[in-house]
């Protein structure tokens, strides 16, 4: 394949500290890769530099010419103040031929139709956060570009519409790079992840799965390698350690060695992840309950007559699409919002701990550590252990001269954790959360995972991250729409399966109706030609083969692998979808038989 993009010996620094580190690396024509690392790191500065939005300290970035790039950013910015002009995004319709404008215009109603968003003359500036994304991906669907570059594409969006661009994704013809937290998303869009550490980059051929597993394989190298040296480093020390006259005569490169040695043994393998270890306060029988709750605006209605009793330990998702108002349902719940009818009845032992997507409500000219303070003078953490809030907020990876930092010069990240971290030390044991996923990294989102798995009292969490949903509820509310509530008993994935059930069933009785009807003969199924015939024998024997291939290599990845592990990897993922393709095919032919 040809090399689209080369990034050599890229440097930028951020102040003192620098966070790309001379980086060395190209992109193939086709490859769809995932750039994955810590909040912090520089994902979004080597995006921006890329996308020729910064520019390196040092370094060069190369695009082969003639491509046509198209670059989405984590928030958006527009040229105009319609839709219809954001979305045109400089496109001039007067220097096109009147065929080509009109089948242009089509092509952009019908995107727009496809995300859900309103007319062409609506004003910017009442569009949600989700709208504004939608907004900018046309913007990048209409470009149709050769190379498109993707930060955080899954923030603001609704489910229906990131598995919409998770399948855009995995077909396009485009080159593509992204950073992203969701981890579905990686898994099933990527064919290679790049890892940004310690300023370096580490790069995998596969999926996130399969970057997951040579990880953790890097890391006992790393380990093993690091005990080595120290080991030797330990013989060579004692005899530095002689006097010299002992030394005398002796070969200067055993000198040399040992301070190549000392400096080799630094490297800290030790990961700085944040310690959720925050208990919460006990719960009593009575926790929550629902009775009869409604609230519309104007013709829009968010509830009709709900009622539920929580149960203690809970778990609950929320989804649905965008503005059907799961976020107004959970702050009715936290009183910011007034029902029109019904009541919550609340036990007296609950503390609620709300996480907003709205993010953190301080004052922005304040300092991190003197918010904390205003809050309490120390944590509680459960099993008479209390520490200063200086000390809880090292567990949040906020060092003492971060603490110092204002808060208006916090990221997005740091912003997460400080939020994170003044809900928590509150010991809330009925936990409400409105999508805690954005701008959290994928360590931090892993960590929160398992805290939440062990948290006693309830949770009730709004997401559009299929993974954290997954790995945290026990049942869905599916709000549909018009008022209407569906309690679903399991996860999202769980979810996702009884949709396509109910989708096979209603084809099934869809088809069956139909075929109890007399037909007239123009209404009979089409039979297989002899070369269709031909063909559908051919791909039976080829999707055989395939498989069997595919087996042996799942056989080799679960042995531990061996010699050519990528290339393996390569032809895995191609496997998968060559199969995937083939087998679609088979089924067109096989409803001919």
């Amino acid at each position: 394949m040809p090399n689209l993009l080369s990034i050599e010996n890229l440097i930028k620094s951020h102040g003192d500290s620098r966070l790309i580190n001379d980086i060395t690396f190209g992109v193939d024509e086709g490859e769809k890769i995932g750039i994955v690392a810590r909040n912090g790191t520089g994902k979004t500065t080597l995006l921006r530099m890329i996308a020729g939005v910064d520019a390196p300290d040092k370094g060069r970035i190369t695009f082969s010419s003639g491509l046509k790039i198209a670059y989405l950013p984590q928030e958006p910015e527009f040229i105009g103040q319609t839709v219809g002009e954001a979305a045109l995004n400089g496109v001039d319709l007067d220097k096109m031929d009147q065929d080509d404008r009109q089948r242009y215009t089509d092509r952009l109603a019908k995107e727009l139709s496809r995300m859900g968003l309103p007319d062409l003359d609506e004003n910017i500036a009442h569009l949600s956060g989700g709208q504004r994304k939608r907004l900018a991906l046309v913007r990048v669907v209409m470009a149709e570009p050769d190379f498109i570059i993707l930060d955080e594409p899954t923030n603001h969006l609704d489910i229906t519409t990131i598995e919409w661009l998770e399948n855009y994704l995995k077909r396009s013809r485009a080159t593509i790079l992204m950073v992203t937290h969701d981890r579905y998303f990686l898994d099933r869009v990527c064919n290679r992840i790049i890892e940004l550490d310690n300023g370096k980059i580490f790069s995998v051929n596969g999926n996130y799965d399969m970057y997951l597993r040579r990880r953790a394989e890097r890391i006992e190298a790393m380990s093993a390698e690091l005990a080595r040296v120290k080991n030797t480093l330990r013989k060579e020390q004692d005899w530095m350690s002689r006097q010299p006259q002992a030394r005398a005569g002796k070969a200067k490169f055993r000198i040399d060695r040992f301070y190549e040695l000392k400096e080799r043994s630094q490297v800290n393998l030790t990961e700085k992840n944040v310690q959720l270890d925050t208990r919460s306060s006990r719960i009593g029988s009575k926790i929550f309950e629902a009775e009869k709750v409604c609230k519309r605006f104007g013709e829009k209605i968010i509830l009709d007559n709900f009622s539920y009793i929580f149960a203690r330990g809970e778990k609950v998702g929320i989804v649905g699409i965008n503005g059907v108002g799961k976020s107004t349902f959970i702050k009715m719940l936290q009183g910011l919002v007034p029902l029109d009818s019904g009541q919550w009845v609340v036990g007296e032992t609950v503390r609620f701990g709300y996480y907003s997507q709205d993010g953190i409500q301080f004052d922005e000219n304040k300092k991190v550590i003197d918010a904390v303070n205003e809050i309490a003078e120390d944590i509680d953490l459960g099993n008479g252990t209390r520490i200063a809030p200086m000390q809880y907020l090292q567990r949040f990876l906020f060092s003492p001269a971060d603490q110092q930092k204002y808060i208006y010069k916090l990221s997005g990240g740091e912003r997460c954790r400080l939020h994170l971290a003044t809900v928590l030390m509150r010991q809330p044991n009925f936990l409400i959360l409105d999508e805690p996923t954005n701008d959290l990294d994928i360590i931090t989102l892993g960590i929160l995972e398992e805290y939440l798995a062990d948290f006693k009292g309830c949770v009730i969490v709004v997401s559009h991250d299929r993974y954290f949903l997954d790995n945290i509820v026990d049942h869905l509310f599916v709000m549909e729409g018009n008022g209407v509530v569906k309690d679903f008993p399991g996860n999202y994935s769980d979810y996702r399966q009884y949709l396509q059930e109910e989708a096979k069933n209603c084809e099934s009785q869809s088809g069956t109706k139909e075929t109890s009807k007399p037909r007239r003969s123009a209404q009979r199924p089409q039979k297989m030609t002899f070369k269709e015939r031909q063909e559908f024998q051919s791909l039976e024997k080829e999707l055989q083969i395939l498989g069997d291939e595919k087996k042996a290599l799942e056989d080799f990845f679960a042995n531990g692998g061996g010699d050519d592990f990528d290339k393996k990897s390569q032809r895995y993922n191609e496997i998968q979808d060559i199969i995937d393709e083939k087998e679609l095919r088979w089924l067109e032919l096989s409803e001919k038989e």
